[in-house]
């Protein structure tokens, strides 16, 4: 995956005038505390300018890759729903926005909540060179998420990579008051480790409750048959530019972002017979799935003899949904 062509150009001016010695030396900083667990929720995860820089480095790529992933898998799951108003909590500079017009460019209006007035700037800045007037316009609201901030209902709603910054108990309420302005999807990603895991978790359960159904990645609304020594994720490759190689000391031209996330909604998605939760492990003659299915976890193994489903498994891959061996449109 690649990001736009114009948010890959914009990002490159930004960060071409930053010394990138300097710049490395914050993304090393940046990342020892993203994998530390990010902010504790009192202070900042981003303290300066330069850290600012910084994240666009580090994590906007990644961030994208991820989010882009997961709205895809949604939009699979709602293939008649567009998404009119897009609402992005916890927007950093703006990267869901962007993966969501990437996804549904008939989106119409959107609005981005955000602390940090650097990341504002930040993002008003990239939007600049969008070519759709939608990203360009997009109103910014500075506030705290653990605080007072209003918002009206929108349809497409994101926190993503958000509630490792808060509590358990402000975590709990920015879900409910998200699900509450969310008049179609509520889609929310968090890391890809077995912390990330443990807040999708649970924010799954929660809403849950609340009537929300699941619609990704999930192919039901039962309890979640993960075990607890082990936790459900997926993994997104995304192109480095140079500098992004440069600033992140990585000679490889990709990286794989790992995330956990859920997509919840209102309405019911199209079923599936499963999601494929680990990499395939492909044999002369057999392919080996591990998938969640709606009886729970299971195994599968698909062989030559089913020519048909052998040959849709073939394109499988880690988060893909279980082939049925049907026909699909357009398929001879």
């Amino acid at each position: 995956m690649e990001l736009p062509q114009a948010l890959q150009a914009a990002l490159e001016d930004e960060l071409a005038s930053q010394p990138t010695k300097k710049l490395a030396a914050a993304v090393a900083e940046l990342s020892h505390r993203y994998r530390a667990g990010g902010a504790s929720g009192a202070s900042p995860f981003i303290r300066s300018p330069e850290e600012v820089a910084a994240y666009a480095a580090f994590r906007l790529p990644a961030t994208f890759a991820a989010v882009a992933s997961a709205l895809g898998q949604a939009q699979e799951r709602l293939p008649n729903w567009t998404p009119r108003t897009l609402l992005d909590v916890g927007a950093g500079p703006g990267t869901a926005m962007w993966a969501a017009a990437d996804t549904w460019p008939e989106i119409e209006q959107i609005t981005l909540v955000e602390r940090e007035e650097g990341m504002i700037a930040l993002g008003k800045r990239l939007a600049a060179s969008s070519p759709l007037a939608t990203l360009q316009y997009a109103r910014w609201l500075r506030a705290d998420l653990a605080g007072v901030w209003e918002a009206a209902p929108h349809d497409l709603v994101v926190a993503a990579y958000v509630l490792g910054e808060l509590t358990e108990e402000k975590s709990a309420a920015l879900l409910q008051k998200l699900w509450g302005i969310s008049q179609g999807v509520l889609l929310i990603v968090e890391p890809g480790t077995p912390a990330g895991f443990a807040r999708i978790r649970t924010a799954r359960q929660d809403l849950i409750a609340a009537g929300a159904q699941v619609i990704a990645p999930c192919p039901h609304n039962q309890s979640c048959p993960m075990p607890e020594h082990d936790w459900c994720h997926f993994s997104q490759r995304v192109a480095r530019s140079r500098l992004h190689r440069q600033v992140k000391g990585g000679e490889l031209p990709y990286e794989d972002e790992k995330f956990s996330y859920v997509a919840l909604s209102c309405i019911r998605g199209t079923a599936i017979p499963g999601r494929v939760i680990r990499h395939p492990q492909i044999r002369p003659g057999h392919i080996h799935l591990e998938v969640c299915a709606p009886q729970g976890l299971t195994k599968i193994t698909i062989t030559r003899k089913d020519h048909a489903l052998f040959r849709q498994a073939r394109d499988v891959r880690w988060g893909s949904v279980l082939p049925t061996g049907e026909q699909e449109d357009g398929e001879h």
